[in-house]
């Protein structure tokens, strides 16, 4: 079997067994194919069965020649994990190089978030246009806020998702996992307005669809990174500012407060709590700042 088509059963595998969403299947697809081009050039061999850790530790090399970050490369080498994971379960492979390749180290990187004073004027005071435009901007960063959601949920909610009388909204995650994630009444009053008006705009393309712009196509990533972005250069002076650190700001939020973890973990739909964990970096400064102010050896 040759890796193109080998590439076509497994992403088939990904998106009608695993039912994984169209953007994690494409980015499988992506790094396997680029795999693929560097062998065929490299080795000029493209048989599934010939691949060994030495093909994969070469590709490998390349990208770190290229200035690949780390992390990127990890990912990477997890498609490929997969990729080969799947081959030998249905035997197209009777072993799997993987098993040879190790991952580079990446240093831990604490999540950037917003401060919860810069939230508060983000709300209370940053005036968003009166407008079609305004109304959509405001509610899908309050959602991001509140929700915790990441970009590709926000942009798929629809309004059959919004439970007013449980005050929870059905959330579709990675992998088509769903989750319930309590709402407050103050969001569900906007949620509701925002829908009442949007049967006046006219045009709308998917009536189901919670958000949509104002020509009534339902949203997507590049417009809510550019929404975020703008609203969030007004109150904070952070690097990045996109959809994700709004997600990483609820789960500070929520754990600086007295969340629990395990809590946050369900909310976020993660699927382990080793990825929760990365959050606890702001509550343990608070401790430390707390055990040094009242400890008499603090």
């Amino acid at each position: 079997m040759q890796i193109t088509q080998a590439i076509q059963y497994f992403t088939d595998y990904l998106k009608y067994q695993k039912r994984y969403s169209a953007h994690t299947v494409r980015s499988y697809n992506d790094d396997l194919v680029q795999f693929h081009d560097y062998v065929a050039k490299a080795f000029d061999d493209t048989a599934l069965q010939s691949i060994t850790a030495m093909h994969v530790r070469s590709w490998l090399a390349s990208l770190k020649d290229d200035d690949l970050a780390s992390r990127s490369v990890n990912r990477k080498i997890s498609a490929l994990r997969s990729f080969f994971k799947y081959h030998l379960r249905t035997g197209a492979v009777a072993t799997t190089p993987m098993t040879q390749v190790s991952s580079p180290k990446v240093a831990k990187r604490s999540p950037v978030f917003v401060k919860e004073e810069e939230t508060s004027v983000l709300f209370e005071y940053v005036e968003f246009p009166d407008d079609w435009k305004g109304r959509t901007d405001r509610l899908l960063i309050s959602l991001l806020y509140n929700m915790g959601l990441r970009s590709a949920e926000l942009v798929s909610l629809k309004e059959n998702n919004v439970d007013a009388f449980k005050h929870v909204i059905k959330v579709l995650g990675k992998g088509n996992k769903e989750r319930m994630i309590p709402v407050s009444a103050l969001l569900l009053n906007d949620i509701k307005r925002y829908v009442d008006e949007k049967k006046q705009l006219g045009g709308v393309e998917d009536e189901g669809c919670l958000l949509v712009t104002e020509s009534g196509r339902p949203l997507y990533a590049g417009y809510v990174y550019r929404a975020v972005k703008e609203y969030l250069n007004k109150v904070t002076t952070i690097n990045k500012k996109s959809p994700h650190v709004l997600r990483h700001t609820f789960a500070t939020h929520l754990l600086g407060n007295g969340a629990d973890l395990n809590s946050v973990k369900e909310l976020l739909g993660h699927a382990s709590l080793s990825a929760t964990q990365v959050y606890t970096h702001h509550t343990i400064g608070k401790l430390k700042d707390a055990h040094k102010k009242a400890h008499p050896k603090g």
